[in-house]
C-alpha cells in the first residue's frame, strides 16, 4: 500500500508512473453481480444480518466449497467476514494465546506476522527460496514444529510468489501434521481461481480429508470475481473455532455489509465463465512477463502456477549496480524510469522485487523496456 501511495503521488505531481504494485485486479466487477448488490439496495436489504453472514450467502459458500473443493460443512461451521483479511485476524485472535507460535512459510503475505504479534503470539518463518520453488517441505515443517507451535499460516497460490502445493506435497505435509494435534491449519485460498498448473488446485483439508477437524479453509471473492472493495472474505471449519471467530468478529464490525453478501451470493452462483475469462487474461500477461524479467540481465523469475505477481530473484541485480538494499533497487526504479514496484524484504525475501500483472498487456511491455534501460541492457 505505501509503494502504490507514493507511485499515486508522483502520478499526480505529472510523472509517468508504471504503477506493478497493487495486489488487486484491474477488471470491473462482474456486471451480474454488481446488479445484485444494486437489487439489493433497490429492495431494502440494507439493515444489520447475523454477525456471521446471512444463511442464504452461507448456503452459497457451503456450496462453492462442496463443488469445487469436495468439502462438506454446515452452516454453524461457515463465517461471513469484511474480507478474508478480517477471517485470518479472527483465527488469529480465536487460536493464539501468548506464548503460542504461529508457522509462516516465507515469502509470506505481509500481514500475516502482525496479526500474529497482535495475538500476542510469536511468528515462526519457514525461509523458502528458488531452488525449491519457494515452498517448503515436509522435513523443514517437521524441524520447525515446537511444543509452543499452535497455528500454521499456508497460502496457495501464494502471494507473492504464484508458487501452488501439489496434492503430494499437501500428502506429504499431512503426513507430519499428523503426528501434532495441537496445530492448527488456515489455508489462504484467495487465489484458487487465478490457475494455470498442469494439476488442478486442490487445498489441505481436501487432500487430507483426516485433517479437516483442524483446518480452516480461507478464501473470498475479491480476487476471484474482482470485487476487492465489496469487503467479503469467507471460511469453513470446525464449529467451535467458528463460534470463536463469530464471536470476535461480534466485539469488531458485526455484521458484513448486507448489500456486500448479496453481491455475493450472485458471484459464487455465477457463470463460471466470468471467472475463466480473467484468468485467461492473467496467464497471457504472466506468459509474456516471467520470460521477460528472467532474460533481463541479473535477473531470475520462476514460473507460477497461480495469482498475479511475478516474484523476480534481483540479487545479482542489485550487486551489478552498486545497490545496497532491494529497497534501495526498487526506489532507484521508481525514481529513474518510473516502475513502481515492491521490494521483496516486506515479504520476507531480501533481495527480490514482487510486480503484479493485474494491468494491461502494453504496460508490460514498457515496463519490460524501461527495466532494460534501467539495468544497461539497450
Amino acid at each position: 500500500m505505501a509503494a502504490t501511495a507514493r507511485a499515486a503521488a508522483l502520478q499526480a505531481e505529472g510523472r509517468d508512473i508504471i504503477s506493478l504494485t497493487a495486489g488487486e485486479p484491474d477488471f470491473d466487477t462482474p456486471l451480474e453481480v454488481a446488479a445484485a448488490g444494486i437489487e439489493a439496495i433497490r429492495t431494502g436489504q440494507t439493515r444489520y444480518t447475523d454477525v456471521g453472514g446471512t444463511a442464504a450467502l452461507k448456503d452459497a459458500v457451503r456450496e462453492k466449497f462442496l463443488r469445487d473443493n469436495q468439502l462438506r460443512y454446515e452452516r454453524r461451521q461457515i463465517l461471513i467476514s469484511c474480507g478474508a483479511k478480517q477471517t485470518l485476524f479472527n483465527l488469529c485472535l480465536a487460536v493464539l494465546d501468548p506464548g503460542d507460535e504461529a508457522l509462516i512459510p516465507s515469502p509470506n503475505w505481509v500481514s500475516y506476522p502482525d496479526m500474529v504479534r497482535l495475538a500476542d503470539a510469536e511468528p515462526v518463518f519457514l525461509e523458502t527460496g528458488p531452488q525449491q520453488g519457494y515452498k517448503i517441505s515436509a522435513a523443514q515443517l517437521a524441524a520447525a514444529i515446537t511444543p509452543r507451535s499452535r497455528l500454521l499460516l499456508i497460502n496457495s497460490p501464494s502471494n507473492p510468489t504464484g508458487a501452488a502445493y501439489t496434492r503430494r506435497e499437501w500428502q506429504a505435509l499431512g503426513e507430519v501434521l499428523r503426528a501434532h494435534p495441537r496445530i492448527i491449519v488456515g489455508t489462504d485460498d484467495m487465489y484458487e481461481t487465478i490457475w494455470w498448473a498442469s494439476e488442478p488446485f486442490s487445498t489441505l483439508a481436501e487432500v487430507v480429508p483426516d485433517l479437516y477437524a483442524r483446518t480452516v479453509t480461507i478464501n473470498g471473492v475479491s480476487k476471484s470475481h474482482a470485487m476487492t472493495g465489496w469487503r467479503i472474505g469467507y471460511c469453513g471449519g470446525p464449529a467451535e473455532i467458528i463460534a470463536a471467530m463469530a464471536t470476535i468478529q461480534g466485539q469488531s464490525t458485526s455484521n458484513p455489509s448486507s448489500i456486500s453478501q448479496q453481491a455475493a451470493i450472485a458471484a459464487l452462483r455465477a457463470d463460471p465463465a466470468i471467472v475463466r475469462e480473467m484468468c485467461a487474461q492473467y496467464r497471457q500477461r504472466h506468459d509474456y512477463l516471467v520470460p521477460a524479467l528472467d532474460a533481463l540481465p541479473g535477473v531470475s523469475c520462476l514460473r507460477a502456477a497461480g495469482a498475479f505477481y511475478a516474484f523476480a530473484d534481483i540479487r545479482t541485480a542489485m550487486q551489478a549496480r552498486g545497490e545496497r538494499s532491494d529497497t534501495a533497487f526498487c526506489d532507484a526504479l521508481l525514481d529513474e524510469v518510473g516502475i513502481a514496484v515492491v521490494p521483496g524484504s516486506a515479504f520476507g525475501a531480501p533481495g527480490h522485487m514482487r510486480l503484479s500483472f493485474a494491468t494491461r498487456l502494453d504496460l508490460l511491455q514498457d515496463a519490460i523496456g524501461r527495466l532494460r534501460r534501467f539495468l544497461g541492457a539497450t
